[in-house]
């Protein structure tokens, strides 16, 4: 009778073993999903900045430096692409911050604010910005639910036989940085 007691017991733990392993294999696969969204969206920028520099350069020739900084942070982005995402979000908060400062003077150039190409570059960077924006409070839930799995108990023992490691939250350490470029339309 004991015997079977014991038996019970450790079925039933194991059951919750498993239930607990396959809960944190989820958790992971959305963090790994999560991370491939905010791939994507980060992709179509420096994707687009060409194309929005080819633009702004006819109208904006001696805001050289603005140019080059934008230029600069797209490649910094750009070479950031494989690193972690603590040294993805630094790159992506110096290119948002130079694309700020573009945008801010192109506030001061009247025939490039009615150009038609760069209003449907501004509306596509608008757009692509409040994608990252999603992709990247989706990324980060998911990396809360796995860390909590991850350091919680009895889960933690689970993670830690099965080599379970926290994920990095996708963050803008400069608070200047945390703003949206602002994208104005007349």
């Amino acid at each position: 009778m004991i015997g079977w007691i014991i038996l019970g017991l450790v079925v039933v733990a194991a059951i919750y073993a498993v239930s607990i392993y396959n809960g944190l294999v989820k958790n992971r696969q959305m963090v790994e999903e999560g991370w491939s969204g905010i791939d994507v969206q980060l992709k179509r920028r420096t994707d687009l900045i060409p194309n929005l520099m080819e633009t702004v350069k006819g109208y904006m020739s001696h805001e050289r430096e603005t140019l080059e900084a934008v230029t600069n942070a797209r490649a910094a982005a750009t070479g950031a692409a494989n690193g972690s995402p603590e040294q993805r979000a630094a790159a992506e908060g110096q290119l948002s911050s130079a694309l700020g400062r573009l945008l801010a003077i192109a506030e001061s150039y009247p025939d490039l604010k009615a150009n038609t190409t760069f209003l449907e570059f501004q509306s596509a960077l608008q757009g692509v910005e409040d994608e990252i924006q999603m992709s990247r409070r989706y990324y980060n839930g998911a990396t809360r639910n796995l860390n909590v799995m991850v350091e919680s108990f009895p889960s933690n023992l689970v993670a830690n036989n099965f080599g379970f490691q926290k994920a990095e939250y996708f963050e803008l350490e400069n608070e200047a940085d945390r703003a949206v470029p602002s994208v104005k339309f007349n």
